[in-house]
């Protein structure tokens, strides 16, 4: 496995590129799964959330379309949500920018006239929603004909999004020989089966699939469901919390958490598919840039948040499953770096975390806020840490504070 991107053997312009974007020793995934794409392989990666795949298919695309024909779309990247494809176009841009190749985002929520441009003739790479490309295709002027290199990103995702048969009309238009990439996090029988149909003699790499992140510390806190919503912002209050991704299964528990939430003296905001497009941009990059310090998601949205140096991330209702744990934990900790997840769990979800310890075979740690009423009857556990280790403050951090 390669312990620096200097071994990839990569042109002196994408390692440029590379080295601006501050990327030096690539990440597990990265080291198994760039050789394998740059010597031509179709591919099927299995990797959690959060470990680097879009450097793993995009370093290798641009080694590839370098040189070659402009202006015609020769790579396509299909995404299950908006988030995720404006993502990965941002780090195409990012790292193309040093070869002349330009990309297109192709997502439902704004325009479609600046897409079809790119897709005219604009760009080389193609970032795009099922949905909305299909929109594109059928007005006719798509062409694939150039197409070279294909990548399904999150599969399991777009498949539990209902996206299976736009996907395979697609790959109908698509050239047959192509080389084609397909990363996705779990591997149920839908997602072999779509495998086996569009990829040839692929090369499988599977990284970290079934156990969270080494540098998450992982804490459960028991509490009736109607004290959820006061232990968070209890904790916000009194651990240092300076990054926060809270998830819920409801859009509407989305808007009402971060309205409690910025009323107990945080900033806090909400994604879901109910907000606008350009409110989706909007809210992220006030998480980015930390002027809002706590950003409330539900599942399927939150797969979309690429945001390094998340300190916190809030299970508030118990995931569906250990898969889900895991996607959701990974937007902590990323790159090495460290991170807590805090899971709470009322009486009637205590089934559902006790499948999840059993799926990622560990038994999570069970902790309390002291002096808090969690609504149940029983003891006290250990307190919480704050993500440096540090014991618990008096108050959370100024950065994000209402004002």
């Amino acid at each position: 496995m390669s312990d620096s991107t200097e071994e990839f053997n990569l042109i002196p312009k994408l390692k440029a590129a590379v080295a601006d974007m501050g990327f030096t020793r690539p990440t597990p995934i990265q080291a198994q799964a760039i050789p394998l794409v740059l010597a031509g392989r179709d591919l099927i990666g299995c990797a959690s959330t959060g470990t680097g795949k879009t450097a793993a298919f995009m370093l290798p695309i641009l080694q590839r379309l370098y040189g070659g024909e402009m202006g015609k779309i020769r790579a396509l990247v299909l995404s299950p949500t908006r988030e995720l494809a404006l993502q990965i176009d941002e780090q195409a841009l990012a790292l193309g920018y040093h070869l002349g190749i330009n990309s297109v985002s192709v997502v439902g929520g704004v325009k479609m006239e600046p897409q079809e441009r790119g897709l005219r003739g604009g760009a080389e790479i193609v970032v795009a929603t099922p949905g909305r490309l299909m929109d594109h295709m059928r007005s006719g002027y798509v062409d694939f004909a150039a197409v070279e290199v294909v990548v399904l990103d999150e599969a399991d995702r777009m498949l539990d999004m209902g996206f299976l048969p736009d996907i395979q009309r697609i790959f109908e238009k698509l050239p047959k020989e192509r080389q084609t990439l397909l990363f996705s996090a779990t591997m149920p029988p839908g997602i072999r089966k779509l495998a086996d149909a569009i990829l040839k003699d692929p090369a499988t790499v599977t990284v970290d699939l079934q156990k969270p992140n080494a540098g998450i510390t992982q804490s459960v806190f028991r509490v009736s469901q109607a004290r959820k919503g006061a232990l968070l912002t209890a904790l916000l209050h009194r651990v240092d919390m300076p990054s926060v991704l809270v998830f819920v299964k409801r859009k509407k528990d989305a808007d009402q958490l971060a309205r409690a939430i910025t009323r107990s003296g945080f900033d806090a905001t909400s994604i879901h598919s109910d907000r606008t497009q350009a409110e989706r941009i909007a809210a992220l990059e006030d998480f980015r840039r930390g002027t809002c310090p706590v950003i409330v998601a539900t599942d399927v949205m939150a797969r979309g948040i690429d945001v390094d140096d998340v300190s916190h991330v809030v299970n508030f209702d118990v995931p569906h499953s250990g898969e889900d744990f895991i996607h959701r934990g990974g937007r902590t900790a990323r790159a090495g770096a460290k991170g807590a997840v805090y899971t709470f769990v009322s009486p009637a979800e205590e089934g559902q975390l006790a499948d999840i310890e059993k799926t990622i075979g560990t038994t999570l740690k069970r902790m309390a806020l002291p002096d808090f009423d969690t609504g149940l009857d029983g003891g006290r556990s250990e307190a919480p840490r704050g993500r440096s280790g540090g014991s618990d403050r008096g108050r959370g951090s100024d950065r994000g504070r209402s004002r």
